[in-house]
C-alpha cells in the first residue's frame, strides 16, 4: 500500500463531525506538507496544513481528495 499524495499538493480536506459523521461545511484546501509512516491499522496518514490559516493537522487518506 503506498501514498496517494506526495509533498506540496493542494487537497481538500473533508471534516468529519461527532461520532465519524460528515460535517456540512465545505472542505477547506490544504497542502501536503508530510507523508506519516503508515500505523498498525494500515491506514495512510498525512501531515497537512491550511492555506487560509496557521492550522496544521493529521488526517487519514480517505479524508483527502484533490482539489477541482
Amino acid at each position: 500500500m503506498s501514498h496517494a499524495f506526495k509533498p506540496n499538493d493542494d487537497v481538500q480536506h473533508q471534516r468529519q463531525g461527532p461520532q465519524g459523521r460528515a460535517e456540512t461545511d465545505p472542505p477547506m484546501i490544504y497542502t501536503i506538507v508530510q507523508r506519516m509512516p503508515i500505523e498498525a491499522d494500515g491506514r495512510l496518514r498525512y501531515r497537512i496544513k491550511s492555506k487560509s490559516d496557521n492550522i496544521e493537522r493529521i488526517v487519514t487518506e480517505d479524508q483527502l481528495s484533490y482539489c477541482q
